[in-house]
C-alpha cells in the first residue's frame, strides 16, 4: 500500500505547492509511482503541471477531486496522467471550495480518507497539496495521511505558525488519526547570502532536532518561473539549484519511507541505488555545518515553544 503524505502549513507563501509539485516530479523521475492530489481550491498545483479542467466543464461543474469527494464519479475516472510518467494528477477546480461547507456540515465524515482509499494500492506515494489554512479540508487531509511534510520559510515569522499547527496535529492524533507522524520539516526560500536566513534555518534545527530535512530549498528564479510554463522545475530547468535541491529532497523522502526510488544524476537520468532492505532507518537529517558567526548578528525574536509542544513532535 502506498504512503500518503500531506504537505501542510496554514501560513501561505511558504513554498507548499512548489514543494508538492516538484517533489512529486522528482520522485517520479526516479521511478516512484506518484500521485499528486490537488486539494486546494486555488488549483495552483493543477496549473503548475499544465493540467486543468476544460472550459466547457461548467456544463458539469462537479469534476476533478471535487466530483470524487461528492461521490458523483469513481475517483479513478478523475485521475489524469501527466507527461512525466509515472506521475499522475488528481486535479482541483474552484468548485472545491464548496467542499469546505459540505464537510463542515458533517464533522464525522472523513471524505478525503474514504475517497483516496481505492488509490493507495496503485501508487508508491500519494502527495496531498492542501489549502493555506487549518480548515475542515486540511483537517480531512490530516486524517487521511500517514505522515506530513511541513515547509517552513526561512524568514522572520517561520516559527510563529508552527505553534498552532502542532496543536492541530496533536488534536488529530488524539481523536482522529493516532498513526499520524511528522515526516520532516523542510526549510524553504533559503538565502545563504543573508544572516537572517542562515540564523532562522539554524533555529529551526535547534527547536526541532531530528525532525528537519538536511536539504535546504533555495530562493531560485527557475523555481518561480516553472509554474508559468506548466512545468515542474525538473523539466523546465534540469540543471539549476532548485532542481538539485528537490532531487536531494526526493532522495531523503525515499529513504525515510523506503520507496522504490532509483535516484537520478544532475541531468535527471536514473541512477540505481542500494536495495530497500539495505537502506538506513529514518530520514537523512545530518545537520549542515553551522554558519560562520557574524560580528554583528541579527537579533531574531522567536516564539518560545513549551515543552509539551516540543514533545508533541515525538
Amino acid at each position: 500500500m502506498g504512503e500518503c503524505v500531506v504537505v501542510v502549513n496554514q501560513k501561505g507563501g511558504v513554498g507548499k505547492t512548489t514543494t508538492a509539485v516538484n517533489l512529486g516530479a522528482a520522485l517520479a523521475e526516479g521511478g516512484c509511482r506518484t500521485l499528486l492530489v490537488d486539494l486546494d481550491p486555488q488549483s495552483n498545483a493543477t496549473a503548475a503541471l499544465g493540467a486543468g479542467i476544460p472550459e466547457d466543464a461548467t456544463l458539469a461543474p462537479r469534476c476533478g477531486v471535487y466530483a470524487a469527494l461528492c461521490g458523483d464519479t469513481p475517483i479513478r475516472d478523475q485521475v489524469q496522467p501527466t507527461r512525466w510518467t509515472p506521475l499522475c494528477l488528481l486535479p482541483a477546480t474552484v468548485e472545491l471550495a464548496g467542499a469546505e461547507v459540505e464537510l463542515a456540515a458533517d464533522p464525522t465524515r472523513h471524505a478525503v480518507k474514504s475517497c483516496l482509499a481505492p488509490l493507495l494500492d496503485d501508487y508508491d506515494i500519494v502527495l496531498l497539496d492542501t489549502p493555506p489554512s487549518l480548515g475542515v479540508l486540511t483537517v480531512n487531509c490530516l486524517v487521511a495521511a500517514d505522515s506530513l511534510l511541513v515547509p517552513v520559510q526561512c524568514e522572520y515569522f517561520a516559527l510563529e505558525g508552527l505553534r498552532q499547527l502542532l496543536r492541530t496535529i496533536e488534536l488529530v492524533r488524539e481523536s482522529l488519526n493516532p498513526e499520524l507522524e511528522i515526516l520532516g520539516l523542510l526549510r524553504t526560500m533559503h538565502d545563504g547570502r543573508t544572516n537572517l536566513s542562515q540564523q532562522v534555518a539554524a533555529q529551526i534545527e535547534q527547536f526541532f532536532p531530528g525532525r528537519v530535512f538536511s536539504t535546504l530549498i533555495p530562493r531560485n528564479v527557475r523555481l518561480s518561473e516553472a509554474p508559468s510554463f506548466g512545468l515542474p522545475v525538473t523539466c523546465y530547468a534540469p540543471v539549476c539549484a532548485g532542481t538539485a535541491a528537490y532531487r536531494a529532497l526526493a532522495k531523503e523522502v525515499a529513504v525515510a519511507l523506503r520507496l522504490p526510488y532509483e535516484g537520478t544524476d544532475e541531468l535527471g537520468a536514473p541512477v540505481p541505488r542500494k536495495p530497500a532492505e539495505q537502506l538506513p532507518e529514518g530520514p537523512e537529517t545530518a545537520p549542515a555545518p553551522p554558519p560562520e558567526p557574524d560580528p554583528s548578528p541579527v537579533l531574531i525574536r522567536t516564539p518560545s515553544l513549551s515543552e509539551a509542544e516540543l514533545v508533541a513532535l515525538d
